[in-house]
């Protein structure tokens, strides 16, 4: 048994009696090959809750902290994340977004799952972002499909992110899978980069039912 499956087997239960998720659409997401994953971020549990929601293994950039900790808690939180398909990747400083780039490359490159926020970090009040357009150029490099996916209630359960979160219902919806295949070629190309990441973001939307905001939210919350 691999360690995701472990984990999966041991966490489901649990997640189950304390989310009650309702999954969507999880037929959507092909049985093999290269997918990306790309949806709403409300908090940290999303990235717990959306990969033990799929039957495939979903791969996703993590800070590079939450394997680097000392002592028994940190070896354990090392093998948890890392387990349920994290990968270690120190975002800060001007190169970190060419090595997600590059990491979610590999991943689809290895025919697995990859799952990405195109929104690059949370969202500070609940609505949705401006996506950021690495996502259309994993997709235009690769040629992997996109399901767009929304989360729906785990701000209720976790505000702002931090602290244990509280049970309740959670939904996870994952939409139809997009191809871009006629951008084939034109992953430098700035106006079809912006029309392939809105085109994706409107989907999540649509999913997720959330007030959408033309601007980052990085830069909101640096307001």
């Amino acid at each position: 048994m691999s360690r995701f499956a472990l984990i999966k087997a041991v966490l489901g239960p649990i997640m189950r009696l304390m989310f009650r998720p309702q999954v969507e659409g999880v037929e959507n997401i092909p049985g093999d090959g290269p997918v990306i994953l790309a949806g709403n971020h409300l908090t940290f549990i999303d990235s717990v809750i959306m990969p033990l929601s799929c039957d495939r293994q979903v791969f996703f950039i993590g800070k590079d902290e939450y394997v680097t900790g000392k002592g028994l808690k940190g070896r354990l939180m090392a093998w948890f994340f890392t387990g349920v398909g994290m990968i270690p990747v120190d975002r800060d400083g001007g190169r970190g977004g060419v090595a997600a780039l590059m990491t979610g490359r590999r991943v689809l490159d290895e025919g697995k799952v990859f799952g990405i926020y195109p929104e690059g970090t949370r969202s500070p009040d609940g609505r949705l972002y401006r996506g950021r357009t690495g996502i259309a150029r994993l997709t235009l490099m690769t040629g992997a499909p996109v399901v767009p996916f929304a989360v729906i209630g785990t701000d209720k359960l976790q505000p702002g992110g931090a602290g244990l979160p509280r049970p309740g219902k959670v939904t996870v919806r994952f939409g139809e899978a997009m191809e871009f295949s006629r951008y084939e070629g034109m992953d430098r190309d700035r106006y079809v980069l912006r029309a392939v990441t809105d085109s994706v973001m409107t989907e999540v939307m649509r999913l997720s039912g959330q007030e959408y905001v033309d601007m980052y939210a990085s830069k909101a919350k640096a307001a």
